[in-house]
């Protein structure tokens, strides 16, 4: 890892492997891949997706390969929710449960790695598609995180 060719070697090798050529095989519609986090999109009664995750787990038996299925016509990629509503696609951001709050405001931590925590909050805000409800959700819960770790709320405003 850290060196210029470690993210093209597991890049040769999966292409060498074919593990590519799986999603044509299986009729997947939609294929979003970053890193090791794969979002496949597929027809339910065209694809059955237990197979294909087998096809992958034999091809490579010292890879295994796992799978996370929609619930409640919601599934979490990255960091972003995606759910289905009345055949329409709507998005907000997603939260590991894990996840905590951002530096505090009177930590000893330079200034920019705590503008940084607040410039990541702020472009999620601005960059994932979302509906009106889901900003207004999103913009209260950074408010919410600024006050607890005591910044002044305004600093917001002064970053979207």
């Amino acid at each position: 890892m850290g060196a210029p060719t470690s993210s093209i070697f597991p890049e040769i090798y999966l292409q060498y492997n074919k593990i590519f050529d799986i999603p044509v095989k299986h009729h997947i519609i939609g294929y979003f891949w970053y890193i090791d986090d794969t979002l496949l999109v597929y027809i339910n009664n065209v694809t059955n997706i237990h197979d294909l995750l087998d096809t992958p787990n034999k091809l490579i038996p010292t890879i295994h390969f796992t799978m996370e299925e929609e619930v409640d016509n919601r599934i979490n990629f990255l960091d972003i929710i995606i759910s289905r509503v009345e055949n329409k696609i709507s998005f907000n951001i997603y939260r590991k449960p894990t996840a905590t709050d951002i530096i505090p405001n009177d930590s000893w931590h330079p200034p920019e790695h705590k503008l940084a925590a607040i410039t990541y909050l702020t472009n999620c805000l601005s960059t994932n598609p979302r509906n009106e409800t889901n900003t207004r959700k999103e913009n209260d819960t950074i408010q919410q995180i600024l006050h607890n770790n005591k910044y002044d709320t305004r600093i917001l405003n002064k970053t979207t």
